[in-house]
């Protein structure tokens, strides 16, 4: 799939949201450059020919992307953190890295020199005057092999920067809904949410790990975010459903609900949205 290249500002005074692909997201805010789960590999795999290929290429190539201050990496599975992109924002910009527990040593071991924060739900970090990151509850699992099943921490993100709050799921399921109600007790309504909406198919075996669409614009609702924009679908073939089958269904559960559309957007990667004021 061909999609149009962003070549982002080297620096944001208010705050900018660049898509670039599945869950790797260029967040710009108050001056600091922060990026989700960065992938820039070829594939999601611990092998480098074989495994979930890309059907599109990041929206931000690598050369393009600005000083990276931040990196929140949300959990170990292959499609999120990936040690090659890891070398290399450490070696070009060691930046700081935020993880939950375990997967600091995951990131040392490829990364020795990588300047890593790990910490569990609801820990808080000051990363600027301005910004401060919350690590916030996720239903997920972890694991890089056949021995390390859930022995490293998962979680999403909540990133506070004067009076904004952006909201970054990582990959999480729905469940009975009260971490996502939690989140919005402790934290506040999120400006923006960046809520997955793919790898959810067949729902007998997805629905423990990952969102639908429908339960995505529950969240949305739980969180009472004013803004959500859908993420890690399309660029990754990781579950049963087609490739344009997230986009479909999120319209049809907005529908459904009355809902206006422009108020959860499926974003294709290379996205850019703004913050106003």
């Amino acid at each position: 799939m061909e999609i149009a290249p962003v070549v982002p500002d080297r620096h944001v005074s208010g705050a900018r949201i660049t898509i670039i692909g599945h869950a790797t997201v260029l967040i710009q805010i108050c001056g600091v450059n922060i990026v989700t789960d960065p992938l820039w590999s070829e594939r999601a795999s611990p092998i480098g020919f074989v495994g979930p290929k890309r059907v599109s290429p990041p929206a931000v190539a690598f050369d393009d992307l600005p000083k990276i201050d931040v990196v929140l990496l949300s959990h170990n599975h292959y499609d999120h953190l990936d040690k090659a992109t890891l070398r290399k924002l450490v070696a070009r910009d060691q930046p700081l890295i935020i993880t939950p527990l375990g997967n600091d040593t995951i990131v040392a071991a490829a990364a020795p020199f990588a300047n890593i924060r790990a910490g569990d739900w609801w820990d808080r970090h000051r990363v600027s005057e301005d910004v401060e990151v919350t690590l916030v509850p996720a239903h997920h699992w972890s694991a890089r092999g056949l021995r390390d099943r859930r022995m490293a921490l998962w979680c999403g993100f909540a990133i506070r920067a004067k009076e904004r709050l952006i909201y970054f799921a990582g990959d999480t399921a729905y469940g009975d809904g009260r971490i996502f109600r939690s989140i919005r007790q402790n934290l506040g309504s999120p400006d923006v949410a960046l809520l997955p909406i793919g790898a959810y198919a067949p729902r007998w075996f997805m629905r423990s790990y990952h969102t639908d669409p429908d339960e995505a614009v529950t969240i949305m609702q739980d969180l009472g975010a004013s803004q959500a924009i859908g993420i890690h679908w399309g660029v990754f073939r990781l579950s049963d459903e087609g490739r344009d089958a997230p986009r479909i269904a999120l319209e049809e559960a907005l529908v459904s609900r009355k809902g206006p559309g422009s108020r959860f957007l499926p974003a294709e990667p290379g996205y850019v949205w703004h913050l106003e004021g």
